[in-house]
């Protein structure tokens, strides 16, 4: 394949990702956006493996089939629920692959540098070999260049590694294999800038002559930074983090695609950094955080206990629910993780069919960080057929809920709690929140009288226009199902 061909499949899979990023946006062309990225991505891979100066294609091509069989296998075992958490392992690929690719350079860049003392040899390699981006990177004279090609492979290795060792907590908090509470070490963030400065310095020193040492400590280093910071942010957080995880994994593969001068590597870790970090603000902004705070691992706090809950839950029944349906001529369902645990997504798109063939109004409120992952409720409820028209975001439904009969919240606790307005020292003070508790009636679908997973306490559960309806998801609205014709 000549370097024009690949040329133009570059630019072809370039649009291709673009379109899919924006199809994205809206859930009506989500899914032919992803074919687009499918499609983008294949372009993409094919053009890289029979491109011109690659060579060991047999060895390439039977660990891409490898890999393709260990996807599409673990893809296919995992369930809704589990995204975010495979989302968090995938990024730590993105990581290790960029620190491995660094490292890598600098063994060559190293092994080039004593291959120029050899004229002769020298000359055979370049006769043999068509070489094209990095290959042709290998043979510069120029200091400057070679300084450049050094802090591509510094920032490489420093973004992989902060991306895979944050990715890898991110995914045990999400999987419950690690405490979602945050946790620190003795000195806090002035460690992480200790090991920033560090990291630093190592890096200049790697930049005037040091060997390959440098940038394992490097490696080292940037991966205890990522474990740190991710360590220190909280559950409340976690979909911010897997966000802002996937923007680092973009600016590595970015880095490394100027290490490999791979156009179609820059372009898309340009992609998938950009938009991460501005969907990272955007959430931080639905959330009342600072950006910067959070992605520093958790800065600022409050300044005393949170308040103290007064009252008691008062339990109902599916009988109880279906009798303020009944009554009811508007009713608001909140989804939330717990939806997605139970897998209820099907019982409760049949509910709405139901109550709208009686001509009452059901619409969604659709916190933007409803579950574990951007987009979470969106997904389930479309899998489950729900129309688009009655999912809404949380700025178009608030103001609605004083006027709203029923709410029925199913596995939420966060998006709906009341202390984010009322209480300055909860974790979750300022952010905004679905104001359920000011509709006449509020219907809590939940397990047991446990906190969420972010560990703070719900008012709302103890307010009087509040009934909790204990059990599992999918159980609760199946026998709420058999009281609604």
């Amino acid at each position: 394949m000549s370097i024009g061909i690949v040329s133009a499949a570059y630019i072809a899979a370039a649009v291709l990702f673009i379109l899919s990023l924006g199809g994205l946006s809206n859930q009506e062309s989500a899914k032919r956006a992803v074919w687009y990225g499918i499609a983008g991505m294949a372009i993409a891979v094919v053009a890289t493996i029979f491109g011109p100066g690659v060579y060991n294609l047999f060895l390439i091509l039977i660990a891409v089939a490898a890999g393709a069989f260990a996807g599409h296998y673990v893809a296919g075992k995992v369930q809704m629920t589990e995204m975010p958490q495979l989302v968090a392992a995938l990024h730590s690929f993105v990581g290790l692959a960029a620190v491995f690719i660094g490292l890598n350079a600098d063994i060559m860049l190293s092994s080039v540098e004593s291959l120029k003392a050899d004229g002769a040899q020298l000359q055979t390699l370049l006769a043999d070999r068509a070489l094209t981006g990095f290959g042709e990177r290998l043979w510069l004279k120029d200091a400057v260049e070679v300084s450049i090609l050094k802090v591509e492979v510094f920032l490489g290795i420093f973004i992989g590694a902060v991306t895979f060792t944050g990715s890898v907590v991110a995914f045990g908090k999400l999987a419950g294999r690690v405490d979602g509470k945050p946790k620190k070490l003795p000195g806090g963030h002035m460690l992480n800038l200790l090991a920033l400065v560090v990291s630093i310095i190592l890096g200049l020193m790697f930049m005037n002559g040091a060997g390959l040492w440098t940038m394992v400590l490097v490696t080292l280093i940037a991966g205890f930074i990522g474990w740190h910071l991710i360590m220190g942010i909280g559950g409340a957080d976690m979909p911010v983090v897997v966000s802002m995880l996937n923007s680092y994994s973009g600016w590595a593969a970015a880095a490394i695609g100027f290490t490999l001068g791979n156009d179609l590597l820059i372009v898309t870790g340009a992609l998938v950094g950009s938009s991460g970090a501005i969907l990272s603000y955007i959430m931080c902004k639905a959330m009342n955080r600072h950006f910067v705070s959070v992605i520093l691992g958790g800065f600022g706090g409050t300044t005393g206990p949170a308040q103290e809950v007064e009252g008691e839950m008062v339990a109902t029944d599916a009988d109880g629910v279906a009798s303020a349906l009944e009554d009811a001529d508007s009713v608001v369902i909140v989804p939330g993780y717990g939806m997605a645990v139970a897998q209820a997504q099907q019982p409760v798109a049949e509910l709405t069919r139901r109550l709208r063939a009686q001509g009452k109004e059901v619409r969604f409120a659709i916190h933007p960080v409803a579950g574990r992952l951007p987009g979470h409720m969106n997904v389930l409820l479309a899998e489950a057929k729900v129309p688009y028209d009655i999912v809404l975001e949380m700025d178009e439904i608030n103001d609605d809920f004083p006027s709203t009969d029923v709410v029925i919240v199913i596995g939420s606790n966060d998006i709906v709690n009341p202390a984010a307005q009322d209480d300055p020292n909860s974790p979750i003070a300022g952010m905004p929140v679905l104001e359920v508790w000011k509709a006449k009636q509020v219907f809590v679908s939940k397990r047991g009288q446990g906190t969420g997973y972010s560990g703070i306490e719900n008012p709302l559960f103890f307010k009087e226009n509040t009934r909790m309806f204990y059990g599992d998801a999918k159980a609760s609205v199946n026998e709420l199902l058999t009281k609604i014709s």
